[in-house]
């Protein structure tokens, strides 16, 4: 039954959603990766030529996955990211980013601006930050087992 509610506050989300609010996109993207289960870490994965740990939802693996992320932009435009916390760097490990050549951005990791600032200290960040060189309305959040941030939840678009 918990389940049951969780897709229907999804369902809910993504047909209200406007395109380009960042707030609502966090909540739908939130929403669809907490549907397997708590965050965790657990062993690693090679993402983008990368070793990083490998971060689940339940039983589901979001390294190297693109469902989630893909389902927001299709439901509601823009971007989204799944970021794991690698030392003191955050690494895309799901991503509809795309790099100049045209290919998704992962193993990249996330620049120490605003956005790392508040993650690192556990807070959400909502506001326009400038990525791989483009400028975009953002939402960062951070991905917490416990009280232990291990990633982040990413939604913007361009500016």
């Amino acid at each position: 039954m918990k389940h049951f509610g969780l897709v229907l506050l999804a369902l809910s989300l993504a047909t209200t959603a406007s395109a380009g609010d960042t707030k609502k996109s966090l909540e739908a993207l939130k929403t669809r990766l907490n549907k397997s289960g708590a965050p965790k870490i657990e062993g690693t994965q090679t993402v983008g030529g990368k070793a990083v740990a490998a971060i689940y939802f339940g039983k589901k693996k979001i390294n190297n996955n693109f469902d989630a992320v893909d389902d927001v932009k299709k439901s509601l435009g823009g971007t989204a990211t799944v970021f794991v916390k690698d030392a003191e760097e955050f690494v895309r490990v799901s991503t509809n980013v795309l790099k100049e050549d045209g290919t998704r951005a992962i193993g990249t990791p996330l620049a120490h601006n605003k956005a790392y600032d508040a993650v690192q200290k556990g807070e959400t960040f909502c506001g326009e930050v400038e990525i791989l060189g483009t400028p975009y309305d953002t939402c960062y959040e951070p991905i917490k087992d416990g009280s232990k941030v291990i990633g982040i939840y990413y939604v913007g678009y361009k500016k």
